[in-house]
């Protein structure tokens, strides 16, 4: 674009701009028109505010194809187009500025045809809550790894089993699932959660009495989240919960896509609701979501592709033996290809060669991890070269904790009881297990009933969380770093502990040379009530403010 790369300090004195910007200066008019659309006027380094994310999306487009600056297209391009709508958007009355937006879309959806392309959809984002969706359809919406980040309510911090506005239980109910055998379990599932909640909270509380250094409020939330993950098992997958999405157009416009082509009605009811909600704040970047030019057939394939693939899977059953962790694949030639990606920007050698060309890893491996001094000291990119497949078994809220990583690829069975189910260790201790497995047994009787009737794709919605599920990880052994050194943290709920250290483990095995330097990956048991140590620390923080 022929502009010139400013020099960037690390540390800027808001005071003292680091460089100048290449904008010539702009006059007093200039700068009153356009000043509340930028945090400055005279930086290189500046953020937009106050537009429209639409609008903010398209003048992006225009930049890419022009050598003005971005305050320059903004000013001598668009605030004087009178169908931008710019000039009385925040001046006039709400409803003029809505107007004005609208004429701002219009517009700009225009400048889109001329301009853009589908990447100028990723500089533009919007927040989109989502609330009172089952867990499974959470899953769904939290299946896409590139361009969104969402954010879901915690079964470690809120009960689930508080009742609605109609006094019933919050999980989901449609037309599909009226099934009485459906409503019968997971009411019981959720009356066993309430009634074994006070008694697992007493015991933990008398089991670990506040310490003297330690507040209440932080002694509460500890031994709170502490009976609270112990008896998240017994929710159904179809628990209600509540979902906060924040991503870019493009990223928006493929989940909407994506959802209307499940094999849940629930999903694809949201794959609208999602659209309609997302077209009045970004409407240029999802129009093709589930449109019938692209979208819809987009869907259909993805469902057909589903039902044929169903069809042809091999039929059978495996009952499992509790959690387990196998590694299915892994490269051979890993610590070789990891030591010539390190050194490859480096060299003036193709890659290939430095992969033929013996040196030894020791050094490499030293230079390249050594010093790491905590897990936010971020394994380097040439890890990427080495990568694991690993075949999983474990409860379904374990899998819902590890689902979340996003750069790996996975896929899981359908949901359902073939695999037996775990009783956490403390249920036992406390002699409450006869509750619990009458619960999960009952719920175990009511999905072969939903499967039957209603097919194993809804049925999944009556299987509480503490049942296994089958599913496959492949991963970069750079995310085996992250995740393992995550995941194993003393304060992480156990079902998800043991499969991030099994998998360390399994990777150890292979290599050990290339494991050694993820030093925080902590095999331990981890902390009794996972949550205390959190809690001092907040309550550190709490104490640093107030002062």
């Amino acid at each position: 674009m022929g502009s010139k790369i400013p020099a960037v300090s690390l540390a800027p004195s808001p005071a003292e701009p680091s460089s100048v910007a290449a904008d010539g200066g702009f006059s007093a008019g200039e700068a009153a028109s356009i000043g509340r659309y930028f945090t400055n006027l005279d930086r290189d380094v500046f953020a937009l505010r106050n537009l429209p994310e639409v609008v903010k999306g398209a003048l992006f487009s225009r930049y890419s194809r022009t050598e003005k600056s971005l305050r320059r297209v903004l000013l001598e391009e668009f605030l004087q187009e009178p169908d931008a709508g710019l000039d009385r958007l925040g001046v006039e009355s709400e409803r003029d500025s809505e107007v004005a937006t609208r004429r701002a879309e219009e517009f700009y959806e225009r400048v889109l045809v001329g301009y853009g392309d589908d990447s100028v959809a990723e500089l533009a984002g919007a927040h989109l809550a989502v609330e009172r969706v089952s867990t499974l359809a959470a899953k769904a919406l939290q299946d896409s790894r590139i361009g969104l980040s969402p954010l879901e309510k915690s079964t470690r911090y809120v009960r689930f089993d508080r009742p609605g506005p109609d006094g019933r239980y919050n999980y989901y109910r449609s037309p599909e699932l009226s099934h009485r055998v459906y409503e019968l379990a997971a009411d019981h599932l959720f009356d066993t959660f309430s009634d074994l909640l006070e008694v697992v909270l007493g015991k933990v509380r008398a089991s670990y009495p506040p310490d003297p250094e330690e507040t209440e409020r932080a002694w509460k939330s500890a031994t709170r989240a502490k009976s609270l993950d112990i008896l998240r098992g017994l929710l159904p997958a179809g628990t209600l919960t509540n979902l906060g999405l924040y991503g870019n157009g493009r990223a928006f416009e493929y989940l909407i896509t994506k959802m209307a082509g499940q094999d849940l009605p629930e999903c694809r009811r949201l794959a609208g609701e999602m659209h309609g909600e997302l077209t009045q704040v970004i409407p240029s970047f999802v129009r093709r979501a589930i449109d019938d030019k692209y979208g819809r057939p987009a869907a259909l394939r993805l469902r057909a592709q589903s039902e044929q693939l169903r069809l042809l899977a091999p039929e059978g059953a495996d009952p499992g033996a509790g959690t387990t962790v196998r590694l299915v694949e892994y490269d051979q030639d890993a610590e070789r290809k990891v030591v010539a990606a390190a050194l490859f920007p480096h060299s003036a050698i193709p890659l290939v060669e430095l992969q033929e060309t013996w040196v030894d890893p020791g050094p490499v491996l030293d230079a390249l991890l050594g010093d790491r001094a905590n897990r936010r000291h971020r394994a380097p990119r040439a890890l990427e070269h080495a990568s694991y497949t690993f075949e999983v078994v474990a409860n379904f809220a374990a899998y819902r904790d590890l689902q979340r990583h996003r750069m790996l690829t996975q896929d899981r069975q359908l949901l359902g009881c073939s695999l037996g189910y775990d009783v956490p260790r403390q249920v036992v201790e406390m002699g409450l297990e006869e509750r619990y497995t009458v619960a999960m047994d009952a719920a175990r009787a009511a999905w072969q009933l939903l499967e039957a009737d209603c097919g194993p794709v809804l049925a999944q919605y009556v299987v509480p969380l503490g049942f296994r599920v089958r599913w496959y990880f492949k991963a970069s052994l750079r995310e085996i770093y992250h995740l393992c050194e995550l995941r194993t943290t003393p304060q992480g709920h156990p079902d998800y502990r043991l499969v991030a250290q099994q998998m360390f483990r399994r990777v150890y095995e292979v290599h050990p040379r290339l494991a050694q330097y993820a030093r925080f990956v902590d095999l331990g048991p981890g902390d009794e009530l996972e949550r205390r140590a959190s809690e001092r620390r907040i309550d550190q923080k709490l104490k640093a403010l107030s002062s």
